[in-house]
């Protein structure tokens, strides 16, 4: 499949938004790990929702690892409760508005707005609700819900990326290691499918779902 060449456009801040601590590393810890490895990589504001204290560990040392390559980081953990979010949306609107008077974001990585997990759904909708003159990408996330779409966007991963992907999930969140979704067969079958929807040339690829883009021909 032919390229667009939007790897190439200048993107200096890029804002990436999880529900969990370990969705954003899921559904786009690649595409995030090729935008800090850039010659010149952006700056990134990396939020994090739901978290206690032990996950909040495992997430500094995920967003430290794949934001290594990137100069300008800030990371924010917050602490709502995991699986409330959509019962605590005022305080969770509120740090929204926080975001939306600190960054102004070429590219946004949010959840995909039609998932089935009640926290990730809310933050995609909170997404689109305040930034809404930005480019947004929705990224997907594997679950027992079954509630994969087609995606419209692919990023393109060689084999060193996914490996950094991957290896970065499973040697962070150590909490999860018993969930019998957490394994390395699963997140690299997510890749190769979606790299073979986009015939990219490494086999592997990261998809997003996009629903408005404007396009300076």
């Amino acid at each position: 499949m032919r390229s667009l060449g939007l790897v190439d456009a200048p993107v200096a801040h890029v804002l990436c938004l999880g529900a969990h601590c370990d969705d954003l590393e899921i559904g786009c810890g690649g595409t995030v790990l090729s935008l800090a490895g850039r010659p010149t990589p952006p700056a990134f504001t990396w939020v994090v929702f739901a978290s206690d204290a032990t996950r909040e560990a495992e997430a500094l040392h995920s967003a430290e690892t794949l934001l290594s390559g990137a100069p300008n980081v800030r990371i924010l953990i917050k602490k709502f409760r995991d699986g409330f979010l959509p019962y605590e949306g005022g305080p969770v609107k509120e740090v929204f508005e926080e975001l939306k008077g600190m960054v102004s974001p070429d590219l946004v990585l949010t959840h995909y707005r039609e998932d089935l997990h009640q926290d990730h759904r809310l933050i995609s909708e909170l997404t689109w609700n305040t930034f809404r003159d930005h480019l947004i990408l929705e990224y997907e996330i594997p679950k027992y819900d079954g509630d994969f779409g087609v995606p419209n966007v692919f990023v393109p991963l060689d084999e060193s990326l996914c490996r950094q992907k991957i290896d970065t999930i499973l040697s962070s969140f150590m909490s999860q290691q018993g969930k019998r979704w957490f394994s390395e067969d699963l997140f690299r079958s997510l890749l190769r499918l979606r790299g073979m929807e986009c015939n990219a040339p490494s086999t592997y690829a990261e998809a997003f779902f996009c629903r408005k883009l404007v396009a300076a021909l």
